[in-house]
């Protein structure tokens, strides 16, 4: 701007700005065009030319220009940088302000701003400049900090511009909304002192200095409601979140009081319980007669890790029932409170906002708000991030970003109209900074005195929000000083009320009893073998494509392959396979939806389930056009991230009980970036929130010599957490096992997770592959017999227990001893106790039990399967370990040192000479 501004007083930067404007106007700043067109509508064409310009050129004042010219830069200043001069602290901080703000930065007077007309500044509204430029102060620096400049689109830009000219989402509220908005902010201060007096020393997160978060949720519904929605989801972390449960949501207070008291609700399946802000709830609201669903999500203390898991489930509630593929983003809004500190602390954030906009996420626009503390626990901004305001992260994003203070809350509810407008014009996201206060410690059990002395000494001395605005509303002669006070006294009556009927209750008087601990029932089996017949139609249609689709000649030759390999000789390969399986499922009105970094292709060029034309790159999936599929089938290549997307899958398949949703990583050593996702939500949302959730986990696993970043998906911490029928982990050995895994996973009723650690190695083993009628017969199997030690079992000394690709490397070994037998175990959790007790039974001398492994000895399978592989074997037989030793690291950084240890594995597997044993009997458990 300065820039700008010093080149106006420069007559050959101005001819040179000048003669650029002419030829496009596009080619210069919109200060110069404005000033441009501002020239010549006072004095017609060619006005604009400079005093050094050739002769024949108009004449003019060009001291007045000049001031024409600085006016328009200070008008566009004002649009754009009037958000620093606004009041948000409403503990009275000073705005910073800008230098750029203030008319003698232009060289301007008031005089000037006087004698200039208000058309030379392009708004016919206004008879002088100073009449525009104080509107523009009113609009921009005034009540809210509107920064949407940023934004690229022009139509976009307009439409603010537009839609502060005209006023309608920015005007003030009616006598009777103040009034309700006064009625709602007792309402909310009410509910928080009730319960900070009722039960002192517990903490609850009070929502106290930025009370006006509820009246904003309300708008949040009315407006969105009106627009078309039939269903809001809200996550937010634990500030506020009693009052959003009980006040936004419907929860009965009752329920709430209870839950102070040590008393719950039972919720089938909910073994543990969670703490009450965490916990979610399903609510509806009437919104002109219409009902409105409104559903908070339940999450953990991890900050922010909810938001993806929110754009999840909306993205499977948008879709249209009934028309396969179809999606409203109108229906369903998706709404994320942050917290000042976590929004642009935590990386999550960025990773969600990354993928806004992705066609494999997108849900339409996302209403962000920023619920401001100004501080984090006992953390100052300027030790929390290195931006000026806690959203500026928003603005790479292309986002609009208000900032509003708390205590203004006309101010807030018209920034809640605007956001929920732009959403649903322009379907993206928007984002409120609403500036507050914390009024007690981060969990009003913390003495926030010890650390911000000062605030907190203003704190105290500052009315609360619902006596701000009643002071205001006395003032403009909206309410009497006695109607504040009487509407204050008699919400905090009704609080009062509710509580003394609760604890004469029935709920305040009976004690919950604890949860049982009760074993985990084996879901029900399900067939999932599938006709030849029908195999052979999904398979034929898969290979057919559009002819004027001219894939890589070479992977077209390998696609045809997947004919031959559906006759007598077999061959069916890992990704043949799955594609089979998704091609059912699909026929049979079961949805798919897999994601991942290269999930098309598949990281290790397996799967192809998209083509792309080799001449013009078009793409085609084959699932997608399957005839006669009653399902839809969508695949993408994700953003390069784990968390955000791990997280959008699993908030996706909570809500998508008619799909099976799957998630590949890219390698399965990756998975440890979403770890927070996977302990917070996959493995304990039942046992703490009731929550259900069937998202499959691709993770290729096993040791190739690649290095200690691509071997090892960390399949020990997963067993770790196996308890109470959480998930499934699985580690297939046989394409047809995958298969069969797939299709029991989308068609059982029970619905959790499946891990399923992933072969690389196997993916084209000739040895691996399966014949159709290993798809058409049968089914999945727990457990897999040794095929050439079962024909010769009076010989068995040793049975090796192993997973995966450790099998192929034993069985195919130069030196086969036939005194082992090789038994895999395909599914590690739930512990397939009853089927490995059977094939033991089946060997007559056995003398030893093994289990072997590629992992080391503190890692893979060994410390979970290693009690429970003794109690199947009994206490008559010994169980030894064969495998690494004990490492830091998961695998050899170097291929000779892998071989090497893969090939001693193997040779002490062979080995069936006196080795010691433990015999260590146990109880057989999960």
């Amino acid at each position: 701007m300065t820039a700008a501004i010093t080149s106006v007083f420069n007559d050959g930067i101005f001819a040179e700005q000048f003669e650029r404007y002419r030829h496009d106007p596009a080619s210069v700043d919109e200060t110069w065009r404005q000033y441009f067109r501002i020239a010549e509508s006072l004095f017609g064409q060619g006005a604009a030319t400079p005093a050094s310009a050739p002769a024949g050129g108009t004449t003019y004042d060009v001291a007045f220009l000049r001031k024409v010219a600085a006016a328009a830069s200070l008008q566009q200043a004002i649009r754009s940088y009037g958000h620093y001069a606004v009041q948000l602290d409403p503990l009275g901080t000073p705005p910073p302000g800008a230098e750029d703000l203030s008319p003698a930065y232009w060289g301007l007077t008031e005089a000037d701003l006087q004698a200039i007309p208000g058309e030379a500044l392009g708004d016919v509204r206004f008879a002088t400049a100073a009449d525009a430029i104080a509107r523009k102060r009113e609009v921009y620096a005034g009540r809210i900090g509107w920064e949407v400049w940023h934004l690229e689109v022009d139509e976009e830009r307009d439409w603010f511009q537009r839609a502060f000219r005209d006023g309608v989402l920015t005007r003030d509220l009616t006598p009777e909304e103040k009034k309700d908005t006064l009625r709602r902010l007792n309402q909310v201060d009410g509910l928080e002192r009730f319960i900070g007096r009722a039960y002192q020393g517990y903490k609850r997160f009070s929502v106290e200095g930025t009370d006006t978060l509820i009246p904003m949720l309300d708008e949040v519904i009315r407006e969105s409601g009106r627009s078309g929605a039939r269903e809001i989801v809200i996550g937010m972390a634990h500030r506020g979140r009693l009052n959003v449960l009980t006040n936004v949501m419907g929860k009965p207070f009752e329920s709430l009081f209870a839950e102070f008291e040590g008393r719950h609700d039972h919720v089938d399946g909910n073994a543990t319980g969670d703490v009450k802000y965490h916990m979610g709830f399903v609510g509806s609201r009437d919104v002109d007669g219409k009902a409105v669903t409104l559903r908070l999500a339940p999450n953990p203390s991890h900050l922010e890790v909810v938001n993806p898991v929110v754009e999840g489930m909306v993205r499977a509630l948008q879709r249209v029932p009934g028309r396969m593929g179809e999606r409203d983003e109108l229906a369903v809004v998706p709404v994320a409170i942050h917290g000042d500190a976590a929004f642009p602390g935590e990386g999550i954030v960025a990773e969600t906002l990354n993928i806004s906009h992705l066609n494999a996420y997108r849900t339409g626009g996302t209403i962000h708000i920023i619920v401001n503390n100004q501080v984090g626990f006992t953390t100052d901004p300027t030790d929390a991030r290195s931006t000026h305001y806690a959203s500026d992260l928003a603005k790479g994003f292309e986002m609009p970003v208000f900032h509003v203070n708390a205590d203004d809350a006309q101010a807030c509810i018209t920034a809640v109209r605007v956001a929920c407008a732009y959403r649903a014009t322009f379907k993206k996201d928007v984002l409120i900074d609403l500036v507050g206060y914390r009024r007690h410690g981060h969990n009003e059990g913390d003495e926030p005195m010890y650390t911000q002395p000062t605030r907190y000494a203003r704190i105290r001395k500052h009315p609360t929000v619902p006596q701000v605005w009643a002071s205001r509303l006395v003032a403009e002669g909206v309410v009497t000083e006695a109607e504040a006070a009487e509407v204050e006294q008699a919400e905090s009556q009704h609080y009062a009320d509710i509580h003394a009927r609760f604890k004469q209750s029935l709920l305040g008087s009976e004690q919950h009893a604890p949860w049982p601990a009760e074993p985990a029932r084996a879901p029900k089996p399900v067939p999932t073998n599938v006709a030849s017949e029908k195999l052979q139609y999904v398979n034929d249609a898969l290979l057919t494509w559009p002819s004027d689709l001219t894939p890589n000649p070479r992977l077209a030759k390998q696609l045809e392959r997947r004919r031959e390999t559906m006759g007598e000789q077999g061959g069916i390969e890992w990704g043949h396979a799955e594609a089979l399986a998704f091609g059912t499922l699909l026929i049979d009105g079961m949805s798919v939806r897999i994601t991942g970094q290269d999930a098309e292709r598949g990281t290790f060029s397996h799967r192809h389930a998209v083509l792309s034309d080799s001449e013009n790159g078009r793409k085609y999936a084959p699932l997608a056009n399957l005839p006669g599929a009653k399902g839809v089938f969508e695949i993408f290549n994700s953003a390069l991230s784990e968390t955000a997307v791990l997280a959008f899958e699993y908030g996706f398949s909570t809500v998508a009980t008619d799909a099976l949703t799957l998630w590949e990583a890219q390698f399965g050593d990756f998975v440890n970036v979403a770890q927070p996702i996977i302990d917070q939500f996959i493995v304990a949302d039942r046992a703490k929130w009731g929550q259900d959730s069937s998202v499959v986990m691709l993770l290729p696993h096993g040791y190739e010599g690649q290095g200690p970043e691509h071997s090892s998906a960390r399949l020990e911490r997963f067993l770790q957490m196996c308890a109470e029928g959480n998930m499934t982990v699985a580690y297939c050995s046989t394409p047809a096992q995958y298969f069969h895994l797939l299709r029991r996973q989308a068609l059982r009723t029970s619905r959790r997770p499946l891990i399923c650690m992933q072969p690389k190695s196997l993916l084209r083993l000739p040895q691996a592959a399966s014949k159709l009628d290993d798809l058409s017969q049968g089914g999945f199997q727990s457990v897999i017999d040794d095929p050439i030690a079962s024909q010769h079992r009076d010989d068995v000394r040793r049975i090796v227990f192993c997973t995966g690709k450790l099998y192929y490397d034993m069985a195919l070994a130069a030196t086969r001893n036939p005194n082992v037998a090789l038994v895999r175990v395909e599914e590690l959790y739930p512990w397939p106790h009853e089927e490995i007790v059977r094939i033991m039974d089946l060997y007559p001398v056995i003398e030893q039990v093994v289990w072997a492994q590629e992992e080391p000895k503190n890692q893979g399978a060994w410390t979970y399967v290693q009690p429970r592989l003794r109690a199947s074997a009994g206490a008559s037989v010994g169980v030894r370990y064969v495998g690494r030793p004990e490492r830091a690291s998961p695998a050899e950084g170097y291929m000779d040192a892998h071989q090497a240890e893969q090939a001693r594995i193997i040779a002490m597997v062979m080995d069936t000479g006196e080795v010691a044993t433990e015999r260590t009997p146990m109880q057989v458990g999960q």
